[in-house]
C-alpha cells in the first residue's frame, strides 16, 4: 500500500522486485530512493554481499508531455553509465505500487547489453526525524565542482551528494575523472571509480543510527551526527558541511 505522507515535493521508496523480461521477478537488494523538488539519491545494497549492488544520484526529470515518464541522469553512479539513456514509463498498481517499465544495461551480463525491464516500486512513510512525528525537513546536497576546466583539460573531482527525508539518510561519494573536449564548453564524465556510500536512520530512543557504512570513504562520509542546522537552507544556497562546500538543490521543510 501507498504511504500516507503530507503533501510533499518529496518521495521515499523501496524496490519490490526486477525483472528482466521475460525472466522472473526477484529482488536481491536492500533499496532506498529519496527525491527532493526534482533531484535524486539512490542507494541499493546487494543483501547477500552487504555491497553496493548500484549507487547513482542526479536529476528526475518529468515528461511534461506525459507525466508516467520520467527520466534520470547519473551524475554520480557506481556502474559508469554517465550516458546512458535511463527513461522509465510508470504505471500505478491495484494495490498502490507504482510499476517502472523500460530498457537499461544489464549489468549482470557480459557487456552489460541494453534490455528490458520491469521494476516495481513501493512509497514509504516518512520515518520520524528530530523535528517529531508531525513533521520534518528533506533536502538534497551536491558538492561544488571546484574551478571549470580548460578546454582538454582532465581532472579528478571528488563528487559527493547527500540526502535527507526526514529520519532517512543517504551520502555518495565517487572520485570521477572529468574532461573537456577541444571547442566544447561542456565538462564530461570521462570515468569514475568506486562508490563509498553511507545510511542512517533516526531512532527516537537513541538518535541517528548507522545502518550502512560502505566502500573506502564510508567512515568519513559527512554523518547526520554532525547536527546539521539544515532548518533555514534555501533551493539554489551554497552550504558549507564538513568543510566542504555543497549545492542546495532541493529543499522542503514542513511543520
Amino acid at each position: 500500500m501507498a504511504a500516507e505522507n503530507p503533501p510533499s515535493q518529496s518521495r521515499l521508496s523501496t524496490r519490490i522486485s526486477l525483472r528482466w523480461v521475460p525472466e522472473s521477478a526477484f529482488e536481491n537488494t536492500d533499496t532506498i530512493v529519496m527525491s527532493v523538488a526534482g533531484w535524486y539519491v539512490d542507494l541499493r545494497v546487494d543483501k547477500t554481499s552487504g555491497d553496493v549492488d548500484w549507487a547513482i544520484a542526479g536529476q528526475r526529470v518529468v515528461d511534461e508531455a506525459d507525466s508516467s515518464r520520467v527520466s534520470f541522469t547519473h551524475e554520480l553512479d557506481s556502474r559508469n553509465s554517465f550516458d546512458a539513456v535511463d527513461c522509465g514509463t510508470f504505471s500505478a498498481l491495484p494495490n498502490g505500487d507504482d510499476l517502472e517499465k523500460g530498457s537499461m544495461p544489464r549489468a549482470d551480463l557480459p557487456g552489460s547489453p541494453m534490455a528490458e525491464y520491469e521494476e516495481v516500486w513501493r512509497e514509504l512513510k516518512f520515518r520520524e526525524g528530530p523535528e517529531g512525528p508531525a513533521n520534518g525537513v528533506s533536502w538534497v546536497l551536491e558538492s561544488k565542482p571546484g574551478k571549470p576546466l580548460e578546454e582538454e583539460e582532465e581532472a579528478e573531482v571528488e563528487r559527493t551528494f547527500l540526502g535527507r527525508i526526514w529520519g532517512t539518510y543517504l551520502a555518495l561519494r565517487q572520485v570521477q575523472t572529468h574532461t573537456r573536449p577541444r571547442g566544447s564548453s561542456t565538462t564530461l564524465v570521462k570515468e569514475g571509480r568506486q562508490v563509498s556510500a553511507r545510511r542512517e536512520e533516526w531512532d527516537p530512543a537513541s538518535g541517528w543510527q548507522l545502518k550502512y557504512s560502505i566502500g573506502p570513504a564510508g567512515a568519513h562520509l559527512p554523518s547526520m551526527t554532525l547536527a546539521l542546522e539544515d532548518g533555514s537552507w534555501q533551493t539554489g544556497q551554497t552550504i558549507t558541511v564538513a568543510e566542504k562546500e555543497y549545492t542546495v538543490r532541493g529543499f522542503e521543510k514542513i511543520v
